[in-house]
């Protein structure tokens, strides 16, 4: 097993004087800042010497602190539980920085979002196309660089469309989206095909930007992003604020009680029941099988009940800070939770048996949006996605946190990368989850709740994972004054599998489509960060202030509506 300072050591003997700075601040974090020239061997060696996987970038404007913007590549060793974050300094006066796309094609998106957002391209891009700023955005505004205010609007140019892929000669285009039945959220694909086989994909996606990153960096306090991480994902919210405060807390030295951990994976494992079975009823009327959808519902609806018992929310909003949680889990409710919990296990067994059986889903989603292997690793997808390809990886026996460490958590792998694969992962870990929150009520440890911790000191880093119910969610904070992030950076799961598609669906047939997609379990919204717009008052980047606002008035719109 190698640590982080085996590996720095390695590494040190071989690119030497190319490592400008290298540490290790909490035990398998890693962090290099290394001149731009070596960037392509560092990367090279990371992925292929010593078996890391590329999880994101980091584009970050620091010319106030050292005159350099920083974009900082994030890799993952899962078998030694080791991060590096390789930071490479970048001239503002050239702000151009080698593509690593070509060493890896999942960071694709990443290099292009870094472009987008701090203004450093990335030079042999295979795909420089805009990624994350929309049609009608100006030519050199950067929205994350620190002289760009979070609330201000530049003039729209319209002459900035996105083009296009092009279909293949002879072949036709069939466009899904930006609305789309079986989408929930708005997402654009550009499917070609040559009569009903698929020849061809290409994606347009960000339309719902929100302005979450900028807003944690300018105007939210420490404590405030909690509650707006929460609201990231409409699923996932415990995940993104549970991985959000997990950085705050590596990166200050804040030791959290122990009970906090255990509280937080209840929450954690909850969640990731509520969300497979949200998608297995989606999954079952995608493909006209709605039985699946009642019953999936029907047996989901006492555990978002068991959310609103311990969170006050069906959505399990409001529960973390940072140095703990905001509410307990006290031994009354205990019981009552065991009791639903096997209830609903129960359940969940009947209906695992009659899919298990069913000839007519086999033949829907056996060899069905299959992502082999190879391409799986290539694109760097997470979670399930993962999983149903063969790829065994699990942030939470990988890269412990909160209380796994003490857990016997079991990774759910199956091959054969179809919907299928994906469904029956996503069936065992619904079993496992169970499992999981039995033992965690069962080993509890008393105590306190929030730890006690002074300022959190500035310009301290840290890189988090959590396993998300569609994979691993990613938080980057880098600690600043002001009593907030200088940068905060998010990278959910749908961000790298998305990226799939295109390989996914190729040499399938239309009719396949929605089902393929669907099994990737998408969310659109996590995956898009950034501006907030309101179309009514062309308002573009609103404020804490607004949306609290906004949310009060629609609050005591609906309390009159339902006194009526």
């Amino acid at each position: 097993m190698q640590t982080g300072s085996q590996l720095i050591e390695a590494l040190m003997s071989k690119f030497g004087a190319g490592i400008e700075r290298w540490e290790e601040p909490s035990p398998g974090k890693v962090f290099l800042t290394i001149q731009p020239d070596i960037l392509l061997p560092v990367a090279k060696d990371l992925l292929i010497t010593y078996g890391f996987r590329f999880l994101v970038n980091v584009g970050s404007d620091e010319v106030l602190l050292n005159g350099m913007y920083v974009v900082s590549h994030i890799f993952s060793q899962d078998r030694d539980r080791l991060f590096c974050c390789v930071r490479v300094p970048v001239n503002p006066a050239n702000p151009v920085i080698d593509s690593i796309t070509p060493l890896i094609s999942g960071a694709n998106w990443a290099e292009r979002e870094v472009r987008d957002m701090i203004g450093v391209k990335p030079k042999n891009h295979p795909d420089p196309r805009r990624l994350i700023l929309s049609d009608d955005w100006p030519e050199n505004v950067y929205p994350l660089r620190k002289g760009f205010a979070y609330d201000e609007k530049p003039e729209a140019s319209p002459d900035n469309r996105v083009k296009m892929k092009k279909p293949p000669d002879g072949a036709r285009t069939v466009p899904i989206g930006p609305f789309f039945p079986v989408l929930e959220e708005p997402a654009y694909f550009k499917v070609f095909v040559e009569g009903e086989k698929i020849v061809g994909c290409d994606y347009r996606g960000f339309y719902s930007h929100r302005g979450i990153e900028k807003m944690g960096e300018d105007v939210l306090t420490y404590n405030q992003i909690c509650f707006i991480a929460e609201r990231i994902c409409g699923i996932c919210g415990f995940v993104h604020s549970t991985c959000y405060c997990e950085a705050v807390e590596e990166a200050a030295g804040i030791e959290v009680p122990p009970r906090v951990g255990y509280i937080r994976t209840i929450m954690l494992e909850l969640e990731r029941i509520h969300s497979h079975l949200l998608w297995l009823g989606i999954a079952g009327h995608i493909i006209g099988f709605d039985t699946i959808l009642m019953q999936s519902w029907r047996i989901r609806e006492p555990v978002m009940w068991l959310c609103e018992q311990i969170s006050g929310n069906r959505k399990t909003y409001g529960m973390n800070l940072v140095g703990g949680v905001r509410r307990d889990i006290p031994r009354e409710l205990h019981p009552g939770m065991l009791d639903t919990l096997t209830t609903i296990e129960k359940e969940l067994s009947a209906v695992f048996k009659a899919i298990q059986g069913d000839t007519s889903l086999h033949s829907r989603l056996r060899n069905v949006g299959v992502i082999p292997k190879d391409v799986a690793e290539e694109f760097c997808v997470v979670g399930p996605v993962a999983r149903g390809s063969g790829v065994d990886i699990d942030s939470r026996r990988d890269h412990f946190y909160a209380a796994y460490k003490n857990l016997d958590v079991r990774v759910s792998v199956h091959e054969g990368g179809g919907c299928w694969a994906r469904t029956l992962v996503r069936l065992d870990e619904l079993f496992d989850s169970v499992r999981i929150i039995r033992q965690a009520l069962q080993d509890m440890p008393e105590g306190n709740i929030m730890a006690e911790f002074d300022d959190i000191p500035p310009y301290k880093e840290a890189v988090v994972v959590v396993e998300a119910p569609r994979g691993e969610a990613v938080h980057y904070v880098m600690t600043g004054g002001d009593n907030r992030p200088y940068r905060w950076k998010v990278r959910a799961p749908t961000y790298p599998n998305l990226q799939v598609v295109p390989d996914m669906i190729q040499n399938e047939e239309i009719a396949d489509v929605p089902i393929s997609i669907g099994s990737l379990d998408p969310c659109f919204s996590c995956t898009e960060r950034m501006i907030v717009v309101d179309r009514k008052t062309d308002k573009n980047c609103m404020t804490g202030q607004d949306l609290i606002r906004l949310s009060r008035e629609k609050t005591k719109k609906l309390k009159m509506r339902n006194t009526h």
